[in-house]
């Protein structure tokens, strides 16, 4: 058993240093968001604060990013201060720093498959292979995702309550737990709750199967006794996360209130109206895309096994009646039935939202792998579990909005070494068609900086270009003496490059990062075809002369 631990671990550790060596890296939304408070509240770099952490939202508890990646800038910090060699602070650091403490963690779902594999019937070895050549573990769980603390929550959540809610062949009497278990158990929930509300969806059923395996009965008072058994590490853990998030948007101009974060979560995503501005979707995405997009062929086996057990439960239905199904043992002879409960429940309910990304489904893996390497049967479809998570990997860890980080590299060079060290100079990085840059990867200080970063978003055509012209008019660079160099870089992808040249500026430079995809304005094919495809897979940084006098357009009023 060792052994397959260590086995496992390898493959993870070579998983976790080649992805580490990528610099193309997959720069999600969620994930900018995560990180953008932190950096401007620890390192003093400059950051766009996230609607989520203003004191009018406070949509978000700030425990678990200040635990992970506050506790990853605290040390660069104390190294950037103390350390034998200063100056390490660079934006390749800043992007790896927090990625290496949240990847150490996730080999918590290494241990907790290791531990769960065994309860559930569940060959070891081949959970914790799909578990580790999943490439959601390795483009997912290394990212500052509150999903990933999400799914490992969960996982501990199901190694806890496993001992008792398992199957086993033969029946097991109700054991009472140690005092502490309760605690801990209400404490991982209350965690969770307080991370994502969502989080309730993927507990409920090992809540329950839990409460009802250890009730002397199955009635509510039973039940009810056993929920009381959670309510003081509840208590004790929201108390310390309400403590901090009030104190966190405590404001000198405020006055002092308790902060309920999920209560303002749930107050915002509730309305259809702050979903849609996010983009809906269909209630059956979940099951239907993001299902396959994220596990592939073992969502396609997931759901083969919920049909047969349908069939088997309809088939003993007619046989029996209804009382009498609820009573056999027969179709509780395998953990099958409990498995297929913790994949497809919290796949239900998080489908009643307009709203759904395959991220959040990421939670899922565990139940998952565990689901599908039973010991009666091999792993089937080796070769394309192999190929689907390489492609995988590749195409949302390197390919999928891959040029934006190096991208922001190269430009943190340009803004840190200017041409003429003694004349001040003024920076406008302007990004379009790309996901909302990190700005903190530029390092830059957040006072006075001579730096603007601007995210156009997915805007049309001339709209930008009369943007261009309202930055060409700006006081610093329009000054009699010219005692200010202005230097103009957009950021586009190869599809959208053409748009540059209605706008009739003057190329000074241009440089590709490649590669870069963006599903937003994808290439055509016969684009891919050309002898210019690498173009189109590349995103592209212009830095724009000064327009003519007698072409400069009207500004924007």
């Amino acid at each position: 058993m060792c052994t397959q631990m260590s086995s496992s671990s390898h493959l993870r550790s070579w998983q976790v240093h080649t992805h580490m060596r990528a610099e193309g890296t997959q720069t999600w939304n969620a994930h900018v968001l995560e990180l953008s408070a932190r950096w401007e509240d620890i390192l003093g770099i400059e950051a766009a604060r996230p609607w989520e952490f203003h004191p009018s939202s406070s949509c978000r508890t700030v425990v678990f990013p200040l635990l992970t990646s506050g506790s990853a800038f605290w040390l660069l910090r104390l190294w950037e201060e103390w350390g034998p060699w200063p100056g390490l602070l660079r934006g390749y650091v800043l992007l790896v720093g927090p990625r290496l403490l949240l990847t150490a963690l996730s080999f918590a779902l290494d241990m907790a498959v290791y531990h769960l594999a065994p309860l559930w019937g569940a060959e070891r070895w081949n959970a914790l292979v799909l578990l580790s050549g999943s490439y959601v573990t390795l483009v997912f769980y290394t990212r500052t995702f509150s999903n990933a603390i999400e799914g490992l929550l969960f996982a501990w959540l199901l190694a806890l309550v496993s001992p008792r809610v398992a199957w086993s062949p033969t029946p097991k009497k109700p054991t009472p737990c140690p005092w502490w278990h309760g605690w801990l158990l209400g404490g991982i929930v209350a965690a969770g709750f307080f991370n994502r509300p969502t989080f309730l969806a993927f507990a409920l059923v090992p809540l329950f199967l839990w409460g009802l395996c250890g009730a002397t009965n199955p009635g509510f008072k039973s039940l009810s006794k056993e929920a009381l058994g959670l309510l003081p590490g509840v208590t004790l853990t929201a108390a310390v996360f309400v403590a901090v998030d009030s104190w966190y948007f405590s404001s000198p101009s405020r006055s002092s209130t308790l902060v309920l974060t999920p209560a303002n979560f749930l107050h915002y995503n509730l309305d259809p109206q702050n979903l849609a501005r996010h983009g809906t979707h269909l209630r059956l995405t979940h099951l239907a895309i993001n299902g396959f997009l994220l596990f592939g062929i073992l969502h396609a086996q997931a759901l083969q096994a919920a049909w047969q057990q349908l069939q088997a439960c309809l088939q003993a239905l007619a046989q029996m009646g209804f009382r009498r199904v609820l009573d056999a043992q027969s179709l509780l002879s395998s953990p099958r039935p409990h498995l297929l409960l913790l994949y497809f429940v919290p796949l239900a309910l998080l489908s009643a939202f307009s709203h759904q990304e395959a991220r959040f489904l990421i939670p899922l893996l565990v139940p998952l792998v565990l689901l599908c390497s039973p010991r009666t049967r091999p792993v089937p479809c080796k070769g394309t579990l192999v190929l689907f998570n390489a492609l995988g990997a590749f195409f949302f860890g390197c390919l999928h909005q891959g040029g934006l980080v190096p991208g922001l590299e190269h430009l943190e060079r340009v803004v840190h070494t200017p041409v003429l060290p003694s004349v001040p100079t003024h920076y406008t990085l302007l990004f379009t068609h790309t996901y909302m840059p990190p700005r903190h990867l530029l390092h830059l200080s957040g006072l006075g900086s001579p730096v603007e970063v601007v995210d156009m978003g997915g805007t049309e055509d001339q709209v930008l270009c009369q943007t261009l012209n309202n930055f060409t008019r700006q006081p610093a660079c329009q000054v009699a003496a010219r005692l200010w160099l202005c230097r103009l870089f957009v950021v586009t992808p190869g599809t959208t490059r053409p748009a540059m040249e209605k706008c009739s500026f003057p190329l000074k430079s241009e440089t590709l990062v490649f590669p870069h995809l963006t599903l937003e304005d994808p290439p055509a094919l016969s684009s891919l075809l050309s002898k210019a495809w690498r173009d189109h897979l590349s995103l592209h940084i212009l830095e724009l002369g000064e327009k003519p006098n007698n072409m400069t357009g009207k500004p924007l009023p």
